[in-house]
């Protein structure tokens, strides 16, 4: 049986592209099932967060405990989250999620290179590689 390569994403904000390699949970599959998706993009501390519909949380790896450079998926919520640094429930220096999310990837390369379009984020592109 070989392993298939992780899939790939490239996430977009403003002029800073970025790319993650995704693991292979089930959520992560229906995550890159559902791109490519262009959507507002918020901003909590230094997460973003964006709704992405249609995907079943299936909560395999569901936790509080994240780090710069993961990408997650919140189910309660529909989200999709990018953490670059510190959130607002940070105590030291890893992000902190406000619930339990489902970590689905890692930013491949330096994350905090999105602190630089933090104030002007708009929208976020996350597609297939």
């Amino acid at each position: 049986m070989t392993s298939e390569p992780p899939k790939k994403i490239r996430i977009t904000v403003g002029p800073v592209q970025v790319e993650a390699e995704l693991k292979s949970t089930r959520t992560a599959r229906e995550v890159y099932a559902a791109l490519p998706v262009e959507a507002p993009v918020n901003v909590w501390g230094e997460e973003f967060y964006f709704k992405l519909g249609g995907v079943k949380d299936h909560r395999e790896t569901a936790t509080t405990q994240v780090k710069v450079g993961d990408v997650a998926f919140w189910g309660a919520g529909q989200v999709l989250a990018v953490f670059f640094g510190r959130t607002p429930m940070s105590m030291g220096s890893d992000p902190v999620p406000a619930d339990r999310v489902n970590v689905i990837g890692r930013i491949v390369g330096d994350a905090t290179v999105l602190r630089r379009v933090m104030e002007d984020a708009r929208t976020i592109r996350v597609e297939q590689l």
